[in-house]
């Protein structure tokens, strides 16, 4: 999903896309399931490539990853990035809406990821074989969710852009406003036209916006 940013952000600007384990190529590795464990990983795995200047993007649950990581980096003393892009998710000072949803049967399981996120695949929803190939890692990722627990710390010295869809039922503004706290460093929210997945259907002003947010790093 990612990579194909490359081909349209700015050739001074170089992407890398962080595939966490059950995934793609990696699929026949276990998921994690605990969220501070894959911090910590994630920041071993990535130390080699954290050379200024850099910015951190991630969407839903890799927003929250994107944040903890960043204040992991800071414990560690290790560069931090030079802004947070922070996209379809809500402060984590504020709890996830719902009941947890990871233990539920495969057909409830998935009527309510639909109804929550959408951006299931039709034809992916239509095979059962190819479908099972991705529930283990979606109930995964909600384990990993379920065992957040947000701790207080000072804001971050770098600044947060704060991205949403304008249908992402599941990001009110005042929650995505509440990212402002997190940082001394800046804070902004762009909104773009969409749902959960708007930078799936919004992608030229999504890429834009990550621009513009970086053009102060081109200098």
């Amino acid at each position: 999903m990612y990579v194909q940013w490359a081909r349209v952000l700015s050739e001074e600007l170089e992407l890398f896309a962080v595939q966490l384990p059950a995934r793609e190529t990696r699929r026949e590795e276990p998921p994690h399931t605990r969220f501070f464990p894959l911090i910590d990983a994630l920041a071993d795995a990535l130390q080699p490539w954290l050379a200024p200047p850099f910015v951190l993007f991630g969407h839903s649950m890799g927003a929250l990853l994107a944040f903890e990581l960043t204040r992991e980096l800071r414990r560690r003393d290790w560069p931090l990035p030079s802004r947070l892009l922070l996209s379809g998710r809500q402060a984590p000072t504020i709890p996830d809406q719902g009941l947890p949803i990871q233990h539920l049967p495969d057909a409830e399981f998935i009527a309510q990821l639909t109804q929550r996120y959408g951006g299931i695949p039709e034809p992916i929803l239509r095979d059962p074989d190819f479908l099972q190939l991705f529930l283990p890692t979606l109930r995964a990722d909600f384990d990993v969710l379920a065992s957040y627990v947000y701790r207080p710390e000072p804001p971050l010295p770098c600044p947060i852009s704060a991205y949403c869809g304008r249908r992402d039922q599941r990001v009110r503004p005042e929650a995505l406003m509440d990212w402002r706290w997190q940082t001394t460093g800046g804070f902004e929210t762009r909104w773009f036209e969409g749902d959960h997945f708007y930078f799936q259907t919004d992608r030229a002003p999504v890429l834009q916006a990550i621009q513009a947010d970086m053009q102060a790093l081109l200098i």
